[in-house]
């Protein structure tokens, strides 16, 4: 089927050193771009150098090792190349917006880009599969595409199947509504339309993955960690003005760095 976009869309696939977004480092990426204009796939991917030790935990996962990795480029020497590749387009992944977003964010903030995702439109795979039918990858292409899929935890046979379970829920959900927790019905949320799957499968009710920023039912941003949890974030900026620059200076993921910067310029 034809995916109707509106600009590019990048799907991608991370492997990584282990689970904390701030900490941890890239040993793998993949990446699938399908073109706005002709509709024609694009790849790209790159084995990494984490300049860190892979946890065990995580070499069990994805079977990447120290040996695979020793000779490959760092993510600052691949910084360039990534980049290009994925321009201006929108991001989709699966469980992207909790993880490959935000970890993609911080690799680039350590080289000095700030991969800016206030303008691009975020697609999670998961998050319209959870919703709709919760279970694993695995799982979803066997339900979606009614095929086994081999090679599990390789970055670019997990994000073409990625596409594919994509390509699938587009199918399978086209005009069924969905009933959620409440008991209210949502009209047939899942739709070949990219604005509508961004707003799906986002959670509106925070604005960072680490979900450290939390929006109100009137649209004001409070803080939701520490001593002002619950206060709104333009006030306490406006009166402790340190306060932006402690949260700059520590360990915080770059996309919250990055709206509170943000908001910092708007005093």
């Amino acid at each position: 089927m034809t995916i109707n976009l509106t600009r590019d869309l990048v799907f991608f696939d991370l492997e990584t050193t282990g689970l904390n977004v701030i900490r941890d480092r890239i040993v793998q990426i993949a990446m699938v771009k399908l073109h706005k204009k002709d509709g024609k796939t694009e790849e790209y991917t790159a084995l990494v150098n984490p300049g860190i030790p892979i946890s065990e935990e995580s070499m069990s996962i994805h079977g990447i090792t120290p040996k695979d990795i020793a000779r490959k480029p760092t993510f600052k020497d691949l910084a360039e190349e990534i980049w290009d590749f994925i321009g201006d387009a929108d991001l989709a992944g699966y469980n992207s917006n909790r993880f490959d977003v935000p970890m993609l964010m911080e690799e680039f903030a350590r080289v000095g880009l700030e991969l800016d995702i206030s303008n691009r439109r975020l697609i999670d795979v998961q998050r319209i599969f959870y919703k709709m039918e919760p279970r694993t990858l695995k799982a979803a292409y066997r339900l979606y595409c009614q095929k086994e899929l081999e090679d599990a935890h390789d970055a670019l046979a997990d994000v073409h199947a990625t596409l594919e379970v994509f390509k699938g829920q587009l199918t399978t959900y086209e005009g069924k509504d969905l009933i959620d927790e409440d008991g209210e019905v949502i009209p047939a949320p899942v739709k070949n339309d990219i604005q509508a799957l961004h707003d799906f499968t986002n959670d509106l009710n925070f604005l960072d993955a680490t979900q450290k920023l939390k929006v109100q039912h009137d649209g004001t941003v409070v803080f939701n960690f520490g001593k002002y949890a619950g206060q709104p974030v333009m006030d306490v900026l406006r009166k402790e003005k340190h306060y932006g620059q402690w949260i700059m200076d520590k360990e915080f993921s770059s996309q919250v760095k990055q709206i509170i910067k943000g908001m910092m310029k708007k005093l």
